[in-house]
Formats: structure tokens, sequence, C-alpha cells
């Protein structure tokens, strides 16, 4: 008896211990994955709830979202980059400028599946003809265009211009709205070379010299705008909370000046749509308004934000396996439509989004008008999106341009420097 006690204990100990061994093998053999992430609205959340349920189908691997805010992404990531203190995936805006880090994932992926979805998209993420790698997929394709308080049009009985009106009809509109309804601003335009492109391209802003180079960014088109940014500035059509308000290249958003009724016009763009439909509510009606025009173009600027993933990762095969989940159309939908965003995948363009019964009307004519604004941009535009050193031009434009807004330069001195830093930056 007391043997078969022993022998039972002995089992048990040993059932014990194969058990524990089988947990430390499980254990040892997961993946841990981290993914930096940024978000306008609910992006990352709306990534965290997907990425669980990948988890559970693919119990060995793990993926951490780490929460950041925009300026992390924009000024920290490639310090960490540099560092060796790479995330395995980011969500990025930068997507050109970062090339050098990226993983390509076509070993790993049903490449085919991403060149017919993404075909428009995956270009913006490489560097010159050459390059054919796939590094990542749109989780936001933005088109930049301006948001109009149209409460304050009525309240100040000033008609709004229609399709086809210019930057100009629009200074004009939103300053005789200030003045009526006593606004602190007319028009705001987010701290941001970016924002700034689109307006000089309709202006007829080239960047690029006929061998595809940034060697004379400062033309005629660059410098009317150039021009009216100075000058809206010292009417007090514009705040000198942004442009005048920062150092440097310093990026500023402008959207809590909308959503508390401070501004009439907020230059931003398509990103923008959820954050207003949540935290303006019924305070008052908001528009998107057919993108206005310049002299060249009625042009915006497209980007967005990819999710990337970067050679360093330990782990390939396992952040490839990710990025297939969350393309695979059933996710992919579902994540466009709880972020409420354009979709980049041309699959679900052509079959269309639903995005519920949440998404009121504004932002279903907003989703609308922008996505009719993204077929009309100018193919200066795409080039510009796509080349690999467009911060260089972006932060340089924003620098100076606000100089010589607070008259710290006078404009041709600040278009010089504009030139010079950009000349440098593609001579690094």
């Amino acid at each position: 008896m007391r043997n078969s006690i022993f022998r039972t204990a002995g089992v048990c100990a040993f059932g014990l211990a194969a058990m524990a061994a089988l947990s430390t093998s499980v254990s040892a053999q997961t993946v841990n994955l981290r993914y930096l992430c940024y978000a306008d609205a609910n992006e990352c959340d709306v990534s965290r709830d997907l990425l669980d349920r990948f988890e559970k189908a693919n119990p060995t691997i793990k993926v951490t979202v780490d929460k950041v805010g925009f300026a992390v992404i924009r000024e920290q990531l490639e310090t960490r980059l540099q560092g060796g203190e790479a995330p395995d995936m980011a969500r990025v805006t930068n997507l050109a400028g970062l090339n050098r880090y990226y993983l390509d994932l076509r070993p790993y992926i049903n490449a085919a599946n991403w060149e017919a979805n993404f075909a428009s998209t995956l270009p913006w993420m490489r560097v010159g003809p050459d390059d054919k790698g796939i590094y990542g997929w749109l989780t936001q394709l933005t088109v930049t265009g301006p948001y109009v308080n149209k409460t304050m049009f009525d309240q100040a009985g000033v008609k709004m211009p229609g399709p086809g009106a210019t930057w100009d009809d629009w200074a004009k509109a939103t300053a005789e709205v200030q003045k009526k309804g006593k606004v602190y601003a007319g028009m705001v335009m987010d701290r941001s070379g970016h924002r700034f492109a689109g307006v000089s391209i309709s202006y007829g802003a080239k960047y690029f010299d006929a061998s595809g180079k940034p060697a004379a960014v400062v033309d005629d088109g660059f410098k009317a705008v150039s021009e009216r940014m100075v000058q809206w500035h010292k009417d007090g059509l514009m705040p000198q909370d942004l442009w005048p308000g920062a150092a440097g290249a310093k990026w500023k958003n402008a959207g809590d000046m909308f959503i508390n009724g401070d501004v009439v016009m907020h230059i931003a763009g398509s990103w923008m749509i959820q954050k207003f439909q949540s935290d303006i509510g019924d305070k008052f009606e908001w528009i998107v308004p057919p993108q206005p025009c310049g002299p060249a173009a009625c042009s915006a600027m497209p980007g967005g934000a990819g999710m990337v993933a970067f050679k360093s990762t330990k782990h390939p095969a396992e952040v490839a396996k990710v990025m297939e989940f969350m393309v695979s159309e059933p996710i992919l939908k579902e994540y466009y439509e709880r972020t409420v965003q354009i979709p980049a995948h041309k699959g679900l363009a052509e079959k269309g989004l639903t995005y519920g019964k949440d998404v009121g009307p504004a932002t279903q004519a907003a989703l609308k008008q922008f996505t009719t604004d993204f077929g009309k941009i100018s193919p200066v535009a795409h080039q510009l999106q796509s080349y690999e050193r467009n911060v260089a031009i972006f932060n340089a434009t924003v620098n100076y341009v606000a100089q010589a807004i607070t008259g710290t330069l006078t404009l041709p001195q600040a278009y010089a420097k504009i030139q010079e830093e950009i000349d440098n930056a593609v001579k690094k």
C-alpha cells in the first residue's frame, strides 16, 4: 500500500514536472512584438481590438500597442531607429523618408494581393523607380482641405462661396463673417508645410525641375501663397497662435480652435472628420466645401499614415503575419469603417464601405467631398507626396515662412533660406 502511494506520488510529480516543462517551452516560443501607434481619433484602440483577435488565432504571437502622441512619431522615431531602439512596427506619416529602416515584407506575404489592392500607395513608401519593396499599408488615406463653420455664415448672413471659388474668395468671405460675428479668426491653417503645399500647387508651384529635383522650389506659385500668408496674418484674418506661435518646424494643429468656435475656416484634412463629429456634436453645423482653387488648379495634397515594419525586428515572419491579418479584407473593412477612413484598398473602395448609423450626415458628406477632391489632385502633389525628402521641403517652408510672418526675416530672405535648406538636405 505504501509503495502504491509512493508510485502514485511519483507519477503526479512527473506529470507536474512535464506540464511545467511544456508551459516553459510554450512560453519560450512566444514572440512578443511592439507596435508604436499614434492616433488622430480611435485608430490605435481599433487596432488593439483587432489585434486581440489575431492573438487568439495565433497564441504564440503577442503584440503590444504602444500609444503615443504624433510628436513622438514625427520628432523621436527616427532617433530611436538610428539608436537601435526600434519597435517592430509603427504608424508613420513620413512614408518614404524612413525607407532605409523598412523591412521588405515581400518574401513573407501574398505580394500579388498587395500589389493589386495598394498599387497607388505602395510607391509612397519606396525610393526610386527600382525599389519594388512592400513595406506596409496605409492605415489612413488623407486629403487636405478646409472645414467651414456653416452656422457662422448663416448667422452673419454671408453667402458661402461655391464650387470653383478661389482661396481669395474664401479669404474675403471668412473675413466678412469674422467681422460681423466678432470671431477671433477668419481662417487658420495647421502649422504644416504639407497643408501649405496644396494651396501653393493650386497657385502654380512646381516644386521640382525637369530632372525631378527640388532645385527651384521657390517659384512664382510658392511666392504667391507665401505673400498671402504674410498678409492674412498682418490683416488679422489668420491668428498669431499657429504659424507665428512656435519656433522652427514645429507642427501645430488648429483643430481645437475650430471645435471651440474661434475660427470660421480650418485648413486641415480628412483625418479630422471623426474628431469633429465627436467633439463638435450639435454645437454648430460644419461642412467640407469643394476644394478652393488657385489660377493653376484646385488641388489638395494627398497623404496618409502607414503601418510599416522595420528590418531591425528579430521576427520578420511574425511581423508579416500580423500585416497579412490586418490587410485581410474583412478585418481591413472593419478597420476603415470604425476609424471612418477613406479606403486605400482598391477592392474595398470599389465595393464601398458602410460607416454605420453613428456616422452622421455631415461626416458622410465630408467623406464624399474629400473622395471627390482626391480624384482632382495635381500630379505635382502626388510627386511631392512620394518624394523621399519631402519632409525637408515641408519643414523649411514652415520654419522660414513663419519667420517672414513675424518679421524676423523679409520674404526674399526667407525664400533664400528655404532653398538653401532644401539643397543641403538633398546633398546629404
